[in-house]
């Protein structure tokens, strides 16, 4: 004969159990039900997130969604490369504070090996970038940038007048050229003036601080391996962030 105590206690697992049951059932139908509300959106490209303590790098063609991110803010009708011809470089990096970071890079599709193969020497020496990323939309310089601005994104293709000669077009409009952290690698006039007040102390090149690119350093023996030039070798004036497959 069964215990009536044995009983009832064996009937309340029974009941717990088929209850625990049907909440794992309910919540799984409403994860399903989420998840058709809509139609997937497709990722952004990764800018700033945390990563392993390893390279982690890729190309990619276009996706529409990129291709919608671009245009308007980066490529329009009437630039000189189509926005089929350029390439999504992901690649990590190190940021000022040790971290390991991921950004985006968008370069045309003939330079992009050349250029993840030099973001993977750049990471295995430790080289700091403070952020990558997509650049802004292009407008004209405003006074107000020389005492407020003190972005410094590294960023490639981006269909603009080149600086300081309106009316010439940017290689970075082909694809063709990345500026590297640009504060601590300002432009710097024949006369030793710089765009922004916050550039001011990184024309003195004898500094070391982090992100600087010094004559002969990794980043610049890097890019000189894929026969690209750097602006801080330019006579008339430097452009110490920048590098070009033309050098120009």
């Amino acid at each position: 004969m069964v215990d009536r105590g044995t009983h009832r206690r064996a009937g309340v697992r029974r009941l717990v159990a088929v209850t625990a049951l049907a909440s794992v059932a309910c919540v799984g139908s409403v994860g399903r039900t989420a998840g058709r509300a809509g139609s997937p959106t497709p990722p952004a490209p990764a800018e700033d997130q945390a990563r392993p303590e390893r390279f982690e790098g890729e190309v990619s063609r276009i996706g529409p969604f990129l291709a919608d991110r671009l245009t308007g803010r980066n490529w329009h009708p009437g630039c000189p490369v189509a926005i089929e011809d350029l390439r999504h470089v992901q690649v990590s990096y190190w940021d000022f504070r040790r971290n390991v970071r991921s950004g985006p890079l968008i370069v045309h599709e003939s330079v992009a090996d050349d250029v993840l193969w030099v973001f993977r020497r750049l990471f295995r020496a430790g080289f700091a970038i403070h952020r990558v990323g997509l650049p802004a939309h292009y407008r004209p310089p405003h006074p107000s940038d020389y005492w407020q601005s003190t972005q410094s994104r590294t960023a490639a293709f981006n269909c603009r007048p080149a600086t300081g000669n309106p009316g010439s077009v940017s290689q970075h409009s082909y694809g063709w050229a990345i500026d590297i952290n640009p504060l601590q690698n300002p432009y710097v006039t024949g006369g030793g003036s710089v765009l922004r007040r916050a550039a001011r102390p990184y024309t003195d090149r004898t500094l070391h601080e982090p992100g600087m690119i010094h004559p002969g350093d990794v980043v610049v023996r890097s890019f000189a391996k894929i026969g690209w030039g750097w602006g801080g070798d330019w006579v008339t004036l430097k452009d110490y962030m920048h590098f070009s497959l033309t050098g120009r």
